[in-house]
């Protein structure tokens, strides 16, 4: 719900507020705190790392990274726009699964991945010292890029103790998460678990500067200020089923069963309420 009324007090107060502790919200928030804004985070859930601590480790960056010139292998940020735009590449079972990446977006993640891959590192985590490879349904590329993330002596989401030390295949997605969400409490992010934004304020109904949210926290309507920016990185809207079947009417409820539940619920909360109703498009 993306609201023109300015509460009548705020809450709470930062330069920015992040929306979602996942691969994508904590790197973001980092990112604002080392360039010295003050940040809060907003989570719904009652823990940090959303579907990417619950993923299987794989890092699929390249473009030129250390591991890839460490272990021999060219590679090149266009190189690495060409094979994920590349039309000709089918799988077996004949779908074309490249030809239909939005140009622009693959543009930017070729053009960021090496930086990406060397921010991770210099915050923490590790990837399992070999050379990069090719797995699961990445076929057609030119060059090996994927490295698999070391879940290192992170506690495992699932179990909530450590991994076999013993097991150097060992992978997760706790070897990324848990390293950042460290790097973002010592660089001072502020972290809000258990608010689920509900709302967003901007200085008028479809338009203007973005002035906060508001995000429920056990029943009670929180407001937080920004004062320069909102970063919306919420995760997945697999998890509501009118909302998938906008893009794919055939994934009815039949197709239920989340990865990563519960603690990644994919449930599009967070894109419904920052797109203005059909009535307020009208207006």
């Amino acid at each position: 719900m993306v609201q023109s009324d300015t509460p009548a007090n705020w809450h709470h107060e930062a330069d920015v507020v992040v929306i979602g502790s996942g691969a994508t919200g904590m790197p973001a928030a980092i990112v604002a705190r080392e360039a010295g804004a003050s940040v809060i985070m907003v989570e719904a859930q009652p823990r940090i790392g959303g579907h990417a601590i619950t993923s299987g480790g794989n890092l699929p960056l390249g473009g030129g990274t250390s591991y890839q010139k460490k272990h021999g292998i060219e590679d090149s940020a266009d190189l690495f726009f060409r094979d994920l735009t590349d039309w000709s590449v089918v799988e077996t079972n004949g779908f074309p699964p490249y030809r239909y990446n939005d140009r622009e977006i693959i543009r930017a993640f070729a053009d960021n991945s090496v930086a990406a891959f060397e921010f991770l590192l210099a915050h923490g985590v590790k990837v399992i010292d070999r050379k990069p490879n090719s797995i699961g349904h990445e076929i057609g590329v030119s060059v090996l890029r994927t490295m698999q993330i070391d879940v290192g002596v992170w506690p495992m989401v699932h179990t909530g103790q450590p991994a076999d030390p013993n097991d150097p295949e060992l992978r997760a997605g706790a070897g990324l998460m848990r390293p950042l969400h460290e790097a973002a409490l010592k660089a001072g992010v502020e972290i809000l678990l258990e608010h689920r934004m509900s709302a967003i304020h901007r200085e008028s109904k479809n338009s203007g500067r973005v002035l906060g949210i508001t995000a429920d926290h056990n029943g009670a309507s929180v407001n937080i200020r920004a004062n320069k920016a909102v970063i919306i990185a919420t995760g997945g809207s697999t998890g509501n089923v009118n909302f998938r079947r906008m893009f794919d009417p055939r994934l009815t409820e039949e197709y239920c069963g989340l990865a990563g539940m519960p603690w990644s619920d994919q449930d599009a909360s967070c894109l419904l309420y920052t797109s203005p109703s059909p009535r307020d498009r009208q207006k």
